[in-house]
């Protein structure tokens, strides 16, 4: 458990840094679901959700520094029993939002339990590929670890959620690559899903979903269907200039010209908002928090350490640099948010959760 004299080699620049995109998260929250009225106006519900989920994931987050992060992957199996059981509850029972089945009623309280499958796999596979002296070179161990991280992934993508689920993929490689994989194995992996995406292309994809893909290539064939939102986000982007418009003055996000702007398009908000000088801060203070947790990673004192972080941060990685890319028309338009800025208690929660392990393991540097 926590030592007093650990406290002390806390990272707290990281955790400022944490708390600081959250705080902006909020804040543009609050300008996307403001509601105008006669009488003057008031904050969306989002808002306090949001605040509320940042409460908890406080919590989360103190509980997972606490904690001996080799005591946590010694019981990764039985997480991750629970993370497969809670998937396959919200497939036969869960509750359906915009046509999808991925969340479990709690009273006033949603659980997307799909949100910690990234935390869970990286636990998994850190403890797997951390106590195999054979690391990720020999082709049997890969298939064990590529298991762990496909039944999840598969679950998920059923609810329909393959944003999320394709989120699992960075977090495998992140830690099979600090393991050993060889860069050839790599290439026949890489390969193998080329020759693969055709058929998932006939088979696996659903319309609305081969629709993001035409879209994202040419969304002028539907500008007010399909496409729309990707060139409502171009537009928002664009029209923030070098200093933006000013907090709650951006006409695309105000008139709500942006559909559920304060989920997968909270970039294009702070750009409208804040302008170039914004997405700056803003993408400046994610890199810190990289390098930062990348640093982690070097100064672990075990390889279980520095492969769960390196697990964690890959999959944080990819969906800042997806969901920036889809903001402003470089990617197709997927389910996948900006972790600790887009609105969403699961996942604020599960995120602040995985910085919890990296403070972890930073801070246990100097432990036995």
């Amino acid at each position: 458990m926590f030592e007093r004299r650990l406290f002390f080699h806390i990272d707290w620049a990281l955790l400022s840094a944490l708390l600081c995109i959250v705080g902006i998260g909020i804040a543009m929250i609050y300008s996307t679901t403001y509601v105008t009225t006669p009488g003057g106006g008031h904050v969306g519900p989002q808002v306090w959700t949001q605040i509320y989920a940042l409460i908890l994931g406080v919590i989360a987050l103190v509980i997972f520094l606490a904690i001996d992060y080799r005591m946590l992957a010694e019981h990764s199996l039985f997480v991750y029993a629970g993370l497969i059981g809670l998937l396959v509850f919200v497939l036969f029972k869960g509750s359906t939002q915009f046509g999808a089945q991925r969340w479990i009623a709690l009273g006033p309280l949603n659980l997307q339990p799909s949100e910690f499958a990234r935390l869970t796999v990286a636990l998994i596979l850190a403890m797997f590929f951390g106590e195999n002296r054979r690391g990720a070179r020999n082709t049997s161990d890969l298939v064990i670890g590529g298991f762990f991280t496909l039944v999840p992934l598969l679950l998920i993508a059923k609810q329909p959620d393959l944003g999320t689920a394709v989120t699992l993929l960075p977090v495998f490689f992140g830690v099979t690559y600090l393991a050993g994989l060889r860069m050839r194995l790599l290439g026949v992996i890489v390969l193998a899903g080329i020759l693969i995406a055709p058929l998932a292309w006939t088979f696996a994809l659903e319309d609305y979903q081969k629709s993001r893909i035409q879209m994202f290539i040419d969304p002028s064939k539907d500008p007010r269907g399909a496409g729309y939102q990707t060139i409502q986000a171009r537009i928002t982007v664009g029209s923030g200039g070098l200093t933006g418009k000013g907090f709650m003055q951006g006409t695309q996000n105000q008139y709500k010209f942006l559909p559920v702007a304060h989920n997968d398009f909270i970039f294009s908000v702070l750009a409208e908002e804040q302008g170039f000088v914004g997405v700056l801060a803003g993408l400046g203070l994610y890199l810190f928090v990289i390098l930062r947790s990348l640093e982690a990673a070097r100064l672990a004192k075990d390889r279980l350490g520095a492969y769960l972080v390196g697990g964690i941060i890959a999959g944080f990685s990819f969906q800042v640099i997806y969901n920036v890319a889809m903001s402003v028309g470089l990617a197709p338009v997927k389910g996948i948010t900006l972790p600790l800025m887009s609105y969403g208690g699961s996942s604020l929660i599960a995120t602040m959760a995985t910085f919890g392990l990296i403070l972890n393991v930073r801070m246990r540097r100097f432990t036995n």
